[in-house]
């Protein structure tokens, strides 16, 4: 098995078939205008490609806002999709997200787990959240993905390809 099915294995599987709902949200972080930090936004613009999830709302933002704690209390399910620099991961991770609150909610780069808790705390609800991060490279000022960068979000979008049960229709789109 290779160490995308494994972290799969262990955080469980991530079925897009499970976002194709009102009550879910997918949510594209970064900024297409800073090469691989462009890989969330990619992502959606697969799925609205692809046709796939078409009942989900489906986001892109740049970066995470305090108010997104709002946006997911209205939600069951929701998933992150955003970049990484983190050498751990190989080419993609999913991970379940726990609600944390940390430091970084004074900062703009807030992170999932305390968007999780915020709305935990302020709203009493604890929506399913998942985290996607695709390994990127590049973060210079220029459009485009870098090459091993698009390999990893084609090898993502082929793993959930895999396990969905939307097979038939992400395969007219590949």
């Amino acid at each position: 098995m290779n160490k995308c099915a494994d972290v799969a294995a262990e955080h469980g599987v991530l079925n897009l078939a499970d976002y194709d709902h009102p009550s879910a949200l997918v949510y594209g972080i970064g900024n297409v205008g800073r090469q691989d930090d462009g890989l969330g936004w990619a992502f959606i613009d697969w799925l609205e490609h692809a046709a796939l999830c078409p009942q989900a709302e489906l986001l892109r933002h740049y970066q995470l806002h305090l108010e997104d704690a709002d946006l997911i209390s209205h939600k069951q399910r929701v998933l992150f999709v955003d970049a990484t620099k983190d050498s751990q991961v190989d080419t993609f991770r999913i991970e379940r997200v726990t609600p944390r609150m940390d430091f970084s909610f004074t900062s703009h780069a807030i992170s999932v787990a305390s968007i999780l808790a915020t709305c935990e705390q302020c709203f009493a609800r604890t929506p399913d959240v998942m985290l996607l991060t695709i390994r990127g490279y590049e973060w210079e000022l220029q459009e485009g993905l870098t090459p091993a960068a698009k390999n990893n979000l084609d090898a993502t979008r082929n793993h959930l390809i895999s396990i969905s049960s939307l097979t038939e229709p992400i395969r007219r789109y590949q």
